[in-house]
């Protein structure tokens, strides 16, 4: 089975449209080159919940660190953690999973500017969603 992520879905677009630039250019008498093909982005059957969980990450360290005093780095840690880990020598997946961290903590810091009790509900809410996506990441695709 093969996966085709977005990336393969671009890749093979550029590849086409160089293929057609090289025809134009070869119907007009110049001499072309077709770049060598681009590697396929690399990509797992659990991205997207990988993703998920990152952006979980990052809601939950905004809304933890609004809502203590001395704040808590160990979310972002533990969200670096699991980039070196997941993404080693992949940069476009660890930039989707950046993304999504900070989609999180962004989400959340346009809304709260101060701990309420609605902002304590959504951080354990969170906090819940993530330990149940972790637990079925790791059962589900765990060595």
């Amino acid at each position: 089975m093969t996966w085709m992520t977005s990336g393969g879905h671009r890749t093979a677009a550029l590849l086409l449209l160089a293929l057609l630039a090289g025809q134009s250019m070869a119907q007009e008498g110049s001499v072309t080159t077709v770049p060598p093909p681009v590697e396929a982005e690399k990509s797992t059957p659990y991205d997207d919940r990988l993703a998920r969980l990152s952006e979980i990450i990052g809601a939950v360290h905004y809304l933890r660190n609004l809502c203590k005093a001395d704040g808590e780095p160990e979310w972002r840690q533990s969200l670096q953690a699991l980039l070196d880990a997941e993404t080693k020598n992949e940069p476009p997946r660890r930039g989707r999973l950046t993304a999504a961290y900070n989609r999180g903590y962004r989400s959340f810091a346009s809304v709260y500017t101060s701990c309420t009790p609605a902002a304590v509900r959504a951080e354990q809410n969170y906090r819940n969603e993530g330990a149940t996506l972790a637990t079925e990441i790791t059962a589900r695709f765990g060595n």
